[in-house]
């Protein structure tokens, strides 16, 4: 409560004056939530986009790249234009944006990945920004380092889905997180937010470790969390916090 009440005083402090000194400003929340679920407009306007959206710990162009990962991976595709629109306005590129899409085909699926194609080009044809451009580039693949993965992915799943296990190695990892439409950072971003968005906490722990070793750091986790609550449902985001909660535990180990 003592942030709700935070926001709605940083609120209320800031508003613009109508001629007779009310408080007065524009809605996030669309007219059809204030008529039908007023309180959560409230939320929309004063917590959601009035404090979590301004919070300094995510950059703007961070929260729009966590939020639209959210949505593809989630399926979200009526809440889709608006937050592509903005993500571009915060900084996102179309190659980026292209990126995140590819990207999350693989860890939520073809027909999630396919939908949000479908909102990218109409918003981004009203912005004459097609066809997009990516870069055709690789990151070099070091063979020796993910040797430890690699084996792993053949001994545990090559006995029950051979394919499965191929795939994973050289498509997935000696060919999409090579890709330098998504920096490694951003890449490890979204593949966070979409195991959390989807209740896929068992997964968190090798996609952390590589996360922060690709440059994401504790602060931007704990406040992807945060934003993901409002996204994707507190009971997800809690799961998420106990998988991460374990990782720190074992790397602080490990460091002593």
């Amino acid at each position: 409560m003592k942030l709700f009440a935070a926001a709605l005083a940083a609120v209320s402090v800031s508003a613009p004056q109508d001629d007779r000194g009310s408080a007065r400003r524009e809605s996030v929340a669309p007219p059809a939530v204030h008529a039908v679920a007023p309180p959560l407009a409230t939320y929309t306007d004063d917590v959601l986009f009035g404090d979590v959206w301004e919070r300094p710990q995510l950059n703007k162009r961070d929260r729009s790249f966590v939020t639209i990962a959210a949505l593809i991976a989630t399926g979200g595709v009526e809440q889709m234009p608006g937050h592509f629109d903005r993500a571009i306005d915060n900084g996102v590129t179309p190659s980026e944006l292209s990126g995140v899409i590819t990207h999350l085909a693989f860890y939520a699926g073809w027909p999630r990945a396919m939908s949000a194609v479908g909102v990218a080009n109409r918003i981004l044809e009203k912005r004459g920004l097609t066809p997009v451009q990516t870069p055709d580039a690789r990151l070099a693949f070091d063979r020796v380092a993910d040797a430890p993965r690699a084996h792993a992915v053949t001994g545990g799943v090559g006995p029950v889905a051979p394919a499965l296990a191929a795939y994973t190695n050289e498509v997935l990892f000696e060919d999409l997180w090579l890709r330098t439409d998504l920096s490694p950072r951003d890449r490890s971003l979204a593949t966070l937010v979409a195991l959390t968005a989807n209740g896929q906490a068992e997964q968190i722990g090798f996609h952390l470790d590589r996360a922060l070793d690709n440059g994401l750091t504790r602060v931007e986790v704990g406040e992807t969390l945060t934003h993901l609550a409002f996204y994707a449902g507190w009971p997800r985001a809690m799961s998420a916090v106990n998988a991460v909660d374990v990782v720190y535990r074992r790397r602080d180990e490990a460091a002593r």
